[in-house]
């Protein structure tokens, strides 16, 4: 007879992957678990075509009725993500911007509005906007390497984090913290992140996984709609701040995006990154 677990006409398999070329995903039913790898070498940018797909996956996991968490981590090595792709807000149209800056706000949205259990298992340096995937999650756990460091550093950059990051980062180490570190641009090696309350636990790299997993387990014992009506509770006055002022926030990115002064200030950082190679 069929499993009570195996719902009549599913394949047998119990793992089921759907990756693109950006984002690989793994579902396994029977845990109801998802791992989510980044495999966007060299170092897992958001690019628009990046965020489009990581929305897609998430919606897809989401409307998974087998799937009840998932754990988002890098295929990269010593990366998680180095955040939002500088090439897509760097001598462009208004259109793509508009275009590219929907893409991120999008993908904020279902990420921290998920009603999935989501572990981030950072293992490797996670930098502003892979800060902010993080941030979103409800669970951190970074690898313990004092090499790797997180944190929202857009200040380094000369442009501003969106009062979207702001209010994510506020939620996690509260609000005298972020204010230091957004100001300074600060990005912090994983011990001191641990101490700031910017990721809950360190674990050994070889031990991040089976980390994650115990974690996730951890969360999955509660009943699904009593934790779900909470983390609505928490996060809905945040979510509904960007979707009433998302045009708005919108016409404020390309209006900073579009300055010359931004512009140059990205050229010069594209210039650094490609001596740096």
């Amino acid at each position: 007879p069929p499993s009570p677990l195996q719902p009549p006409g599913r394949p047998l398999a119990p793992c089921r992957s759907f990756s693109n070329d950006k984002i690989q995903v793994e579902l396994d039913e029977s845990s109801g678990v998802a791992m989510m790898k980044f495999k966007s070498p060299p170092v897992n940018s958001l690019s628009l075509e990046f965020l489009t797909e990581f929305s897609i996956s998430l919606e897809k996991l989401e409307n998974n009725r087998a799937c009840r968490g998932v754990i988002i981590t890098s295929a990269v090595p010593k990366i998680f993500s180095s955040g939002l792709d500088i090439t897509e807000m760097c001598g462009k149209s208004m259109e793509h911007y508009t275009e590219f800056w929907r893409a991120v706000q999008e993908m904020w949205l279902r990420l921290y509005g998920s009603s999935m259990v989501t572990v981030a298992a950072v293992n490797g340096s996670s930098p502003a906007g892979g800060c902010l995937v993080a941030l979103s999650c409800d669970y951190r756990i970074m690898a313990e390497n004092p090499k790797f460091s997180i944190g929202l550093n857009e200040a380094q950059l000369g442009i501003v984090a969106p009062f979207w990051f702001k209010d994510t980062f506020v939620n996690v180490v509260g609000h005298r913290i972020a204010e230091r570190s957004l100001q300074l641009g600060s990005l912090h090696p994983a011990p001191e992140a641990h101490k700031l309350g910017l990721v809950d636990e360190l674990v050994p790299e070889e031990k991040l996984m089976e980390k994650a997993a115990a974690v996730m387990a951890q969360w999955l014992a509660l009943p699904d709609h009593a934790r779900q009506l909470t983390k609505t509770m928490m996060r809905k006055a945040v979510l509904d701040r960007l979707v009433a002022h998302r045009e708005e926030d919108i016409k404020n990115f390309i209006t900073f995006v579009s300055k010359e002064s931004i512009q140059k200030s990205l050229r010069m950082y594209m210039e650094m990154l490609k001596k740096r190679k």
